[in-house]
Order: structure tokens, then sequence, then C-alpha cells
């Protein structure tokens, strides 16, 4: 049962390394798009493997909280928490990518790109901050 709890553990942590760089690879990719419709193709891509990588870490974090017999604390809420804001942010930024990007209107890219940079800054704020309360 340890090592089926250290193993799910290991999971998690590589879980959200790889989410931290998938969210900074998407923001040097918004900063580096000048095309709307290339990067709405990327974008299709990249977004599953956010969404799979939250799953991932939510699916791992209720499965070590099982293993505990669901004891709930601070830092079990918290990451719960996050896990449900990043899940929003990350609905919030494909949302707007769908509504908001006419392609027809003068600077609708640009509009997007400063709404997405505001939501990725808060994804990689909150993921750092909470990898750091974890660690400490």
């Amino acid at each position: 049962m340890e090592a089926l709890y250290t193993m799910g553990l290991e999971i998690h942590t590589f879980g959200v390394i790889v989410l931290m760089g998938v969210v900074m690879f998407n923001i040097v990719m918004l900063a580096l798009s000048h095309h709307l419709i290339r990067y709405a193709k990327r974008m299709r891509i990249i977004m599953p493997i956010s969404a799979s990588l939250i799953a991932l870490i939510l699916l791992t974090g209720s499965i070590m909280m099982a293993a505990k017999h669901l004891h709930f604390t601070l830092a079990n809420d918290a990451m719960i928490i996050i896990g449900v804001v990043m899940i929003v942010l990350e609905a919030k930024r494909y949302k707007t990518l769908k509504r908001r990007t006419d392609i027809t209107q003068e600077g609708a890219f640009s509009l997007y790109k400063q709404k997405a940079f505001r939501l990725l800054g808060i994804e990689a704020v909150l993921l750092v901050v909470l990898s750091l309360w974890m660690m400490g």
C-alpha cells in the first residue's frame, strides 16, 4: 500500500511539473503568435493536453486522498480549489478565443492576447505558489 501511495505521489508531482511547462509553453506560444488562424490551430492541439494534465492531477490527488481515508486538510482543500479554478480559467480562455476573435475585426487578436496573458499569468502564479507551499 505504501508503494502505491508513493507512486501516486510521484505521478501527481510529475503531472504538476509538466502542467507548469505547458502553461509556460502557452505563454511563449501566445507571445510569438501573430496570426489568429495559426494560433487557433495550435490551440486545438495544446488545449486537450492541458485539460488532460489537470484531470491527471485531480485524479491522482483524489486517489491519494482515498488512500488516506478521505482526510481533508487545508492543503488538500487548496489543491481541490486550485484545480477547479484552473479548469474555469482554461474554459474562459478557450471561450474567449472562440467568441472574441472574429477574423474580420481589426485588433481582435491583440485584445484576445491581453486577456489570455492575464489568464495564463494567473494560472502560472497559482501553480507556483501552491507548489512552493507543498514543498515547504
